[in-house]
């Protein structure tokens, strides 16, 4: 009974656990999405940001006055770090000038046209204010919208008493400037180190293809296996650390050509007509001795092809023959066991659609490519990504473009849309996206249906990258099928990039 319950714990646990790393998961692809990082950081950071220069001013007594442009100067800044106004300087410069000029309209206003009185103040001193402001900010070029908001808070705050800063009594007006410029100040320092050191770094910390998939495993399946090894060893190279390992795993095939070899060898047609000296020689182990002859020819033949890519492509490359029959187990099982984080495997169909080999590699926890080779060739230097959505599989596919196309290649990254009113947002999402590309890389939205548009303009490519569509569920992948099974004319390369996740559940395909 002890023993049971334990049992149901330990498994209870685990669930628990999978559970745990399967909404981890979830979570950093969310945040993968540029948009959503910006809208966690201005839920989460920008709050704890203005709470500590709150309790800086607190130490103070300025006017509180200068908190709600700060707070809508400081959303302004996380909620778009390229954008318009996302410069420190802007932000600091815009807000000081905003109220230097409504401390200024207040003191002509004083000297004649009008100013603060019992409780009001003179709509000359607020449009002399907003003038001024509007004047100083496109002169010095700091226009800020939050700076309008400080050209007319300073005229409010005039109506309080003195402060202290520092021991020393200031005016409202000029007091109101100084805290304006320190918390300003403070706002634009924590945005600079935040956008230098995290956002402009994010690929570093959220896409895990820039630092990793850079030990490369290949399965040496089919005619387009040396093709598809090069195209690997291309991937593996962008990294100094990069390796390639190339699998031939013994199928059926292979040890009946090698049974004939051994029993040619000894002018036998049967295993029963060996000599027995010879039977000895195997330790009376025929089927061993068999196996054993289809691994030597297996590895040699692989090595010839790693000698090959280590003097094109000059990356380290291994060889690991295993005997199991031709299961995608196999080659994930020898993915970790050799440290790889990518399999590049040739793109296999069985009645038009992904082979069970294929379709096992990337039901699997490691991040995976079949390659489709149509040109014969083995160089990639004019790459095509079409993205759907952002996430990480887009951020995949535009990394392995860059590290193929090398420094001297062309990257076209692009998405189609059915509206014209759907233009903008879609320029936008692509260039968050391709804002963590280490080169140039052109993007292209085109209003047009995605296999149209692929058609028409494959022909100008070496390469055509699409994402697996493992994030739509088996009736979406039913009425419309993935993309990279609508594109079997072009003559271009294809390869289609999964995304691996341990604790994701095997997809049961529609050809089920």
């Amino acid at each position: 009974m002890l023993d049971r319950v334990r049992a149901r714990l330990t498994a209870f646990r685990r669930r628990v656990r999978r559970i745990e790393r399967r909404e981890l998961g979830e979570l950093r692809r969310w945040v993968e999405d540029t948009n959503n990082l910006l809208h966690l950081t201005t839920l989460l950071f920008v709050p704890v940001l203005i709470a500590f220069v709150t309790e800086v001013t607190n130490l103070t007594n300025l006017s509180f006055l200068l908190f709600p442009p700060l707070a809508s100067g400081t959303y302004t800044l996380f909620a778009d770090p390229q954008g318009k106004y996302s410069s420190p300087t802007t932000f600091v410069g815009g807000l000081v000038a905003g109220a230097v000029a409504g401390w200024v309209a207040l003191e002509l206003s004083l000297l004649g046209l009008g100013g603060v009185s019992a409780g009001t103040i003179s709509p000359v001193s607020a449009g002399l204010s907003i003038m001024l402001c509007g004047a100083i900010t496109w002169v010095a070029n700091v226009e800020e919208p939050a700076a309008f908001s400080t050209a007319l808070l300073v005229l409010v705050s005039a109506r309080g008493e003195s402060v202290t800063v520092l021991g020393t009594a200031l005016d409202p007006a000029a007091a109101y400037v100084l805290g304006v410029a320190v918390s300003g100040g403070i706002v634009a320092v924590a945005f600079a180190v935040w956008r230098e050191e995290f956002y402009e770094e994010r690929a570093r910390y959220l896409y895990g293809t820039t630092q990793a998939d850079d030990h490369v495993l290949v399965p040496m399946r089919g005619e387009t296996s040396e093709t598809t090894a090069v195209f690997g060893a291309r991937l593996a190279a962008a990294h100094d650390a990069g390796k390639v390992v190339l699998l031939d795993i013994v199928d059926d095939e292979q040890m009946a050509a090698a049974q004939r070899a051994v029993l040619a060898a000894h002018d036998a047609e049967t295993p029963a007509d060996l000599p027995d000296e010879v039977r000895a020689s195997f330790d009376d182990d025929f089927e061993q001795a068999v196996a054993d002859r289809a691994a030597e020819t297996a590895a040699e033949r692989l090595e010839a092809q790693a000698a090959t890519i280590r003097s094109r492509v000059g990356v380290p490359c291994e060889v690991v023959v295993a005997a199991d029959g031709g299961s995608a187990q196999t080659a994930i099982d020898t993915a970790s066991a050799t440290n790889c984080d990518l399999v590049v495997t040739p793109y296999e169909t069985e009645d038009g659609l992904l082979s069970p080999f294929v379709r096992g590699i990337f039901s699997g926890p490691i991040d995976a490519v079949a390659f489709r080779a149509t040109r014969g060739e083995d160089q990639w230097k004019r790459v095509l990504v079409p993205v759907a959505r952002p996430g990480d599989s887009a951020h995949a596919m535009i990394d392995f473009a860059e590290r193929l196309a090398g420094k001297t290649g062309e990257v076209s990254v692009c998405t189609c849309i059915e509206r014209e009113s759907e233009r903008r947002s879609a320029e936008t999402k692509l260039a968050n996206l391709v804002e963590t590309a280490t080169g140039p890389v052109e993007t292209r939205v085109a209003r047009s249906e995605v296999t149209k548009f692929i058609s028409a303009n494959a022909d100008a490519y070496d390469l055509v990258l699409l994402g697996a569509s493992r994030d739509r569920s088996a009736a979406s992948r039913f009425v419309s099928p993935p993309t990279f099974e609508r594109l079997a004319e072009i003559e271009c390369d294809v390869g289609i990039v999964d995304r691996g996740d341990a604790d994701r559940d095997v997809w049961v395909s529609r050809e089920r």
